[in-house]
């Protein structure tokens, strides 16, 4: 299991013991896991500790009503299989970054800065397996880009073979 803590907006690993999931945060009724994720960057690696949406349910609420999202959280919305998305603003009071990755971890849309509680549609513009969300200005003070490789058990790390 990997443990985080966070401290005064930061993000720090406590433990970290194979064989385990991250834990479970609440909000709206719903229980979100927990895990932590990396990001390939040109310029390293970057760890973010995310709220996992798996359910419909979970991906309709998202990051709705939230004040806040730190440096280093997030909320990865996984799909079943890859699909043409379209994601929105709308009840989410804080600006996002949202990325875009394939069913290989490959970043390939990049949407920088949304507008709180806009409800202007956001599209993958290919099929994708998940969206990221991110504080705004994350992707541009880490340098986040289109084929950049986010690293999580729900991607495959081979592209598939025809």
């Amino acid at each position: 299991m990997v443990r985080w803590l966070f401290i005064s907006g930061f993000l720090i690993l406590a433990a970290a013991l194979a064989g385990g999931k991250g834990g479970a945060q609440a909000q709206g009724g719903l229980v979100f896991e927990q895990a932590p994720l990396s990001i390939e960057t040109l310029r390293g690696t970057n760890l973010f500790m995310v709220e996992v949406a798996r359910t419909s349910r979970q991906r309709a609420r998202g990051l709705m009503f939230r004040h806040e999202l730190a440096n280093g959280q997030g909320m990865l919305f996984l799909y079943p299989r890859e699909q043409q998305v379209f994601m929105w603003m709308k009840n989410t009071l804080v600006p996002l970054d949202m990325l875009f990755i394939g069913g290989d971890g490959r970043v390939v849309r990049v949407a920088k800065n949304e507008k709180p509680e806009s409800t202007d549609l956001i599209p993958s513009g290919v099929p994708v397996k998940a969206v990221l969300e991110l504080a705004a200005g994350t992707a541009e003070r880490l340098g986040i880009r289109q084929g950049d490789r986010v690293l999580y058990p729900a991607f495959r790390s081979k592209p598939e073979t025809p």
